[in-house]
């Protein structure tokens, strides 16, 4: 068993695509999906389910990494930004080299701040700096940064 993606339903696929890959190194992974018929109506339980988007390969893992997908349905479900302690999925984090030069690559391309660089000793782990941001369509992400201790 392995990790394979995790997934985000986007207002405009193309859009949230290049900021992920502008902000995070991510590669856009062909084909771009264009998807629609029985079966998908089946799978995902959605009546005339159609969706279109992309597979963006995640840094650090080479090129058989899990995969960020970014889709887009024809028909979706309009929603107030979740704060971070809302149940169920919460965040996707990334673990950067230096906090504020990703900050601002992220802010350039779109995105906020939801919080504030802060840092924290974790017993037996090492010191974390992190921020919870927002993408720019209001997706949380945590960027972290380690020391070890």
């Amino acid at each position: 068993m392995r990790f394979a993606h995790i997934n985000i339903v986007s207002k405009n696929w193309k859009a949230l695509a290049d900021f992920y890959v502008n902000t995070f190194n991510c590669v856009i992974v062909p084909p771009i999906r264009k998807q629609s018929g029985k079966w998908l109506e089946k799978g995902t339980g959605l009546k005339n389910a159609q969706l279109e988007g992309a597979h963006l390969l995640l840094p650090g893992y080479g090129a058989n990494g899990p995969t960020l997908e970014i889709y887009q349905y024809r028909d979706i479900v309009a929603q107030d930004f979740a704060p971070p302690n809302k149940r169920g999925f919460g965040h996707i984090a990334f673990e950067v080299h230096n906090i504020k030069e990703v900050l601002e690559t992220l802010e350039k391309n779109g995105g906020t701040t939801a919080g504030e660089i802060t840092k924290k000793e974790v017993k037996g782990v090492g010191e974390i700096t992190f921020i919870y941001v927002r993408d720019p369509e209001g997706n949380l992400i945590e960027l972290q940064h380690w020391n070890k201790i």
